[in-house]
Protein backbone atom coordinates (compact mmCIF):
# COMPACT_ATOMS: atom_id res chain seq x y z
CA UNK A 1 0.00 0.00 0.00
CA UNK A 2 1.11 3.84 -1.05
CA UNK A 3 -0.08 6.68 1.46
CA UNK A 4 -0.30 10.03 -0.45
CA UNK A 5 0.48 13.14 1.38
CA UNK A 6 0.57 16.53 -0.15
CA UNK A 7 2.33 19.30 1.35
CA UNK A 8 1.96 22.66 0.68
CA UNK A 9 2.64 25.99 2.65
CA UNK A 10 2.79 29.69 2.56
CA UNK A 11 -0.98 30.81 0.72
CA UNK A 12 -0.43 34.18 2.86
CA UNK A 13 -4.09 34.91 1.80
CA UNK A 14 -4.86 38.80 0.28
CA UNK A 15 -5.45 41.39 0.05
CA UNK A 16 -5.54 41.99 3.64
CA UNK A 17 -8.87 43.42 5.10
CA UNK A 18 -8.69 47.08 5.68
CA UNK A 19 -7.68 47.37 9.35
CA UNK A 20 -8.63 50.04 11.80
CA UNK A 21 -6.23 52.34 12.89
CA UNK A 22 -5.63 50.51 16.45
CA UNK A 23 -5.08 47.62 14.69
CA UNK A 24 -1.84 48.96 13.76
CA UNK A 25 0.08 49.62 16.87
CA UNK A 26 3.27 47.94 16.78
CA UNK A 27 4.36 45.30 14.48
CA UNK A 28 1.53 45.37 12.67
CA UNK A 29 2.37 48.53 11.07
CA UNK A 30 5.70 47.35 9.94
CA UNK A 31 3.57 44.11 8.59
CA UNK A 32 0.63 46.41 6.72
CA UNK A 33 3.32 48.35 5.13
CA UNK A 34 5.91 45.40 4.05
CA UNK A 35 2.39 44.05 2.44
CA UNK A 36 1.69 46.68 0.18
CA UNK A 37 5.12 46.49 -0.93
CA UNK A 38 5.41 43.09 -1.51
CA UNK A 39 1.67 41.85 -1.92
CA UNK A 40 2.47 41.96 -5.61
CA UNK A 41 4.35 38.29 -5.35
CA UNK A 42 1.62 36.07 -3.81
CA UNK A 43 -1.04 35.56 -6.76
CA UNK A 44 -4.44 34.38 -5.38
CA UNK A 45 -5.21 33.24 -9.18
CA UNK A 46 -2.53 31.23 -8.88
CA UNK A 47 -3.19 30.01 -5.38
CA UNK A 48 -6.61 28.71 -6.94
CA UNK A 49 -4.97 26.73 -9.78
CA UNK A 50 -2.08 25.21 -7.04
CA UNK A 51 -4.95 24.02 -4.92
CA UNK A 52 -7.40 22.76 -7.81
CA UNK A 53 -3.99 20.65 -9.23
CA UNK A 54 -3.47 19.15 -5.73
CA UNK A 55 -7.26 18.02 -5.43
CA UNK A 56 -6.80 16.58 -8.83
CA UNK A 57 -3.98 14.34 -7.93
CA UNK A 58 -6.52 12.68 -5.21
CA UNK A 59 -3.90 12.63 -1.80
CA UNK A 60 -5.03 10.53 1.05
CA UNK A 61 -4.02 13.55 3.16
CA UNK A 62 -2.84 16.98 3.02
CA UNK A 63 -0.46 18.78 4.92
CA UNK A 64 -0.63 22.65 5.41
CA UNK A 65 2.45 24.31 7.29
CA UNK A 66 1.35 27.73 7.91
CA UNK A 67 1.27 31.13 7.05
CA UNK A 68 -2.24 30.97 5.52
CA UNK A 69 -2.48 34.98 7.07
CA UNK A 70 -0.68 37.79 6.73
CA UNK A 71 -0.59 40.38 10.12
CA UNK A 72 -2.94 38.69 11.90
CA UNK A 73 -5.83 40.95 11.78
CA UNK A 74 -9.31 39.43 13.34
CA UNK A 75 -10.79 39.86 9.74
CA UNK A 76 -8.35 37.92 8.02
CA UNK A 77 -9.26 34.59 10.29
CA UNK A 78 -12.70 33.82 8.50
CA UNK A 79 -10.45 33.88 5.22
CA UNK A 80 -7.77 31.63 6.30
CA UNK A 81 -10.71 28.94 7.44
CA UNK A 82 -12.60 29.31 4.67
CA UNK A 83 -9.91 28.74 2.23
CA UNK A 84 -8.62 25.91 4.81
CA UNK A 85 -12.45 24.21 3.63
CA UNK A 86 -11.11 24.27 0.42
CA UNK A 87 -8.50 21.92 0.74
CA UNK A 88 -10.97 19.10 1.81
CA UNK A 89 -12.55 17.67 5.35
CA UNK A 90 -10.31 18.44 8.55
CA UNK A 91 -9.96 14.73 9.15
CA UNK A 92 -7.61 14.83 5.58
CA UNK A 93 -6.34 18.47 6.24
CA UNK A 94 -3.59 19.12 8.60
CA UNK A 95 -2.18 22.11 10.03
CA UNK A 96 0.67 23.87 11.71
CA UNK A 97 0.55 27.98 12.61
CA UNK A 98 3.31 30.28 11.28
CA UNK A 99 4.95 33.08 12.32
CA UNK A 100 2.29 35.42 10.18
CA UNK A 101 -0.82 33.30 11.68
CA UNK A 102 0.84 34.25 15.19
CA UNK A 103 1.38 37.62 13.95
CA UNK A 104 1.00 39.70 17.21
CA UNK A 105 -0.04 38.30 21.13
CA UNK A 106 -3.98 39.52 20.05
CA UNK A 107 -3.92 36.97 17.25
CA UNK A 108 -3.39 34.13 19.43
CA UNK A 109 -7.03 33.18 21.15
CA UNK A 110 -8.03 33.43 16.99
CA UNK A 111 -5.45 31.20 15.86
CA UNK A 112 -6.32 28.32 18.69
CA UNK A 113 -10.72 28.62 17.86
CA UNK A 114 -10.01 29.02 13.97
CA UNK A 115 -8.00 26.47 13.49
CA UNK A 116 -9.11 23.64 15.69
CA UNK A 117 -11.16 21.61 13.00
CA UNK A 118 -7.90 20.55 11.18
CA UNK A 119 -5.64 20.73 14.16
CA UNK A 120 -7.31 17.77 16.46
CA UNK A 121 -5.57 14.83 17.70
CA UNK A 122 -6.81 11.31 17.52
CA UNK A 123 -6.83 11.44 21.36
CA UNK A 124 -8.10 14.51 23.28
CA UNK A 125 -5.14 16.40 25.12
CA UNK A 126 -5.54 19.67 26.84
CA UNK A 127 -2.86 20.54 24.99
CA UNK A 128 -2.97 21.72 21.28
CA UNK A 129 0.58 21.15 19.86
CA UNK A 130 1.84 18.71 19.60
CA UNK A 131 -0.78 16.71 17.75
CA UNK A 132 -0.45 13.38 16.82
CA UNK A 133 -3.06 11.93 13.54
CA UNK A 134 -2.93 8.46 12.56
CA UNK A 135 -3.60 7.42 9.11
CA UNK A 136 -3.00 3.87 8.09
CA UNK A 137 0.22 3.45 9.46
CA UNK A 138 1.52 6.96 8.93
CA UNK A 139 1.45 9.09 12.12
CA UNK A 140 1.15 12.95 11.28
CA UNK A 141 2.88 15.04 13.94
CA UNK A 142 2.17 18.79 14.29
CA UNK A 143 3.72 21.25 15.61
CA UNK A 144 3.34 24.67 16.19
CA UNK A 145 6.88 26.96 15.85
CA UNK A 146 4.49 30.22 15.25
CA UNK A 147 5.00 32.62 18.07
CA UNK A 148 4.69 36.57 18.17
CA UNK A 149 7.93 38.36 17.86
CA UNK A 150 9.43 41.64 17.48
CA UNK A 151 9.00 43.88 14.55
CA UNK A 152 11.41 43.00 11.80
CA UNK A 153 12.22 39.21 13.30
CA UNK A 154 10.29 36.05 11.93
CA UNK A 155 12.00 33.61 14.31
CA UNK A 156 10.26 30.52 15.88
CA UNK A 157 9.99 28.78 18.89
CA UNK A 158 8.74 25.10 20.50
CA UNK A 159 9.23 26.09 23.73
CA UNK A 160 10.52 23.35 26.63
CA UNK A 161 6.47 22.43 27.49
CA UNK A 162 6.15 21.39 24.25
CA UNK A 163 9.50 19.97 23.21
CA UNK A 164 8.81 17.64 25.97
CA UNK A 165 5.51 16.23 24.71
CA UNK A 166 7.13 16.05 21.07
CA UNK A 167 9.92 13.77 22.46
CA UNK A 168 7.21 11.83 23.58
CA UNK A 169 5.03 11.66 20.50
CA UNK A 170 8.00 10.41 18.31
CA UNK A 171 8.97 7.68 20.67
CA UNK A 172 5.82 5.80 21.56
CA UNK A 173 5.43 6.05 17.63
CA UNK A 174 8.46 4.39 17.00
CA UNK A 175 7.85 1.81 19.54
CA UNK A 176 4.42 1.06 17.85
CA UNK A 177 6.09 0.87 14.41
CA UNK A 178 4.49 3.69 12.23
CA UNK A 179 5.68 6.00 9.73
CA UNK A 180 6.63 9.56 11.79
CA UNK A 181 6.39 12.61 9.52
CA UNK A 182 6.82 15.72 11.70
CA UNK A 183 5.17 19.24 10.27
CA UNK A 184 6.36 22.46 11.20
CA UNK A 185 6.40 25.80 9.99
CA UNK A 186 10.39 26.76 10.45
CA UNK A 187 12.82 24.78 9.27
CA UNK A 188 13.95 23.03 12.15
CA UNK A 189 17.76 22.82 11.66
CA UNK A 190 20.34 24.49 12.47
CA UNK A 191 21.14 27.54 10.25
CA UNK A 192 18.22 26.56 8.28
CA UNK A 193 17.41 29.85 7.85
CA UNK A 194 18.55 33.64 8.17
CA UNK A 195 19.35 35.38 11.20
CA UNK A 196 16.04 36.61 12.78
CA UNK A 197 13.96 33.56 10.90
CA UNK A 198 15.51 30.63 12.26
CA UNK A 199 13.60 28.34 14.89
CA UNK A 200 15.70 29.59 18.34
CA UNK A 201 15.59 26.13 19.88
CA UNK A 202 16.46 24.35 16.48
CA UNK A 203 19.79 22.82 18.54
CA UNK A 204 17.13 20.86 21.11
CA UNK A 205 14.39 19.54 18.13
CA UNK A 206 18.08 18.27 16.38
CA UNK A 207 18.98 16.44 19.83
CA UNK A 208 15.87 14.53 19.76
CA UNK A 209 15.73 13.58 16.21
CA UNK A 210 19.76 11.85 17.08
CA UNK A 211 17.45 10.52 20.15
CA UNK A 212 14.27 9.12 18.68
CA UNK A 213 14.43 9.69 15.17
CA UNK A 214 12.17 10.48 12.33
CA UNK A 215 11.18 9.29 8.65
CA UNK A 216 10.71 12.09 7.24
CA UNK A 217 10.17 16.32 8.43
CA UNK A 218 8.47 18.63 6.21
CA UNK A 219 8.06 22.88 6.98
CA UNK A 220 7.64 25.60 4.75
CA UNK A 221 8.48 29.48 5.47
CA UNK A 222 11.67 30.16 3.36
CA UNK A 223 9.14 30.03 0.19
CA UNK A 224 11.62 27.64 -1.95
CA UNK A 225 12.19 24.62 -2.46
CA UNK A 226 15.28 22.93 0.13
CA UNK A 227 16.47 19.42 1.33
CA UNK A 228 18.76 18.96 4.12
CA UNK A 229 19.15 16.38 6.52
CA UNK A 230 19.54 15.83 10.43
CA UNK A 231 21.48 12.71 12.04
CA UNK A 232 18.63 10.03 13.73
CA UNK A 233 19.47 6.81 15.12
CA UNK A 234 19.24 4.85 12.46
CA UNK A 235 20.77 7.32 9.72
CA UNK A 236 20.19 10.85 8.19
CA UNK A 237 16.15 12.34 8.46
CA UNK A 238 15.52 14.28 5.76
CA UNK A 239 13.94 17.08 5.93
CA UNK A 240 11.89 18.93 3.07
CA UNK A 241 11.34 22.73 2.64
CA UNK A 242 8.31 23.73 0.04
CA UNK A 243 8.21 26.73 -2.16
CA UNK A 244 5.29 29.46 -1.14
CA UNK A 245 2.02 28.24 -2.68
CA UNK A 246 1.17 31.87 -3.96
CA UNK A 247 4.03 33.14 -4.69
CA UNK A 248 5.09 34.04 -8.64
CA UNK A 249 8.07 36.59 -9.17
CA UNK A 250 11.76 34.47 -8.83
CA UNK A 251 13.58 31.54 -9.72
CA UNK A 252 11.96 28.12 -10.12
CA UNK A 253 12.85 26.78 -6.43
CA UNK A 254 11.10 30.17 -5.59
CA UNK A 255 7.82 29.66 -7.49
CA UNK A 256 4.74 28.65 -6.61
CA UNK A 257 4.70 24.60 -6.24
CA UNK A 258 3.16 22.14 -3.71
CA UNK A 259 4.62 18.53 -2.84
CA UNK A 260 3.41 14.97 -3.06
CA UNK A 261 5.27 12.30 -1.68
CA UNK A 262 4.48 8.72 -1.92
CA UNK A 263 5.13 6.81 1.37
CA UNK A 264 5.56 2.95 1.42
CA UNK A 265 6.68 0.42 3.79
CA UNK A 266 9.67 -1.77 2.33
CA UNK A 267 10.63 -4.97 4.66
CA UNK A 268 11.23 -2.74 7.77
CA UNK A 269 12.55 0.28 6.15
CA UNK A 270 9.74 3.09 4.39
CA UNK A 271 10.15 4.19 1.26
CA UNK A 272 9.40 8.13 0.29
CA UNK A 273 9.64 9.41 -3.46
CA UNK A 274 8.61 13.21 -4.05
CA UNK A 275 7.50 15.06 -6.41
CA UNK A 276 7.37 18.85 -7.00
CA UNK A 277 4.19 20.65 -8.70
CA UNK A 278 3.95 23.98 -9.72
CA UNK A 279 4.48 27.03 -11.96
CA UNK A 280 7.17 26.32 -14.82
CA UNK A 281 8.81 29.43 -16.93
CA UNK A 282 6.36 31.50 -18.41
CA UNK A 283 3.38 28.81 -18.42
CA UNK A 284 0.34 29.60 -16.02
CA UNK A 285 -0.36 25.78 -15.86
CA UNK A 286 0.70 23.50 -12.96
CA UNK A 287 3.07 21.18 -14.62
CA UNK A 288 5.24 18.45 -12.69
CA UNK A 289 8.78 20.02 -12.51
CA UNK A 290 10.44 17.61 -10.95
CA UNK A 291 11.32 14.35 -8.78
CA UNK A 292 13.00 13.32 -5.54
CA UNK A 293 13.90 10.03 -3.81
CA UNK A 294 14.50 10.43 -0.10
Amino acid sequence: MTFRLAHLSDAHIGPIPRPRGRELIGKRLTGYLNWRRRGRIHNMDVLARIVADLRAQNPDHIAMTGDILNIGLPAEFPFASAWLETLGDPKDVSFVPGNHDAYVRSSLAHLETTFAPWTQADLVSNQRYPYLRLRDDIALIGLCSGVPTAPLLASGKLGPNQRNRFEIALAEARANGHMRVVMIHHPPHNKGATPGRGLTDSRHFEAMIAKYGAELVIHGHNHRHSLAHIAGPDGPVPVVGVASASAVPGSERHRAAWHMYEIARQGSKWQIEGTIRGMKGDSEEIVEIGRFAL
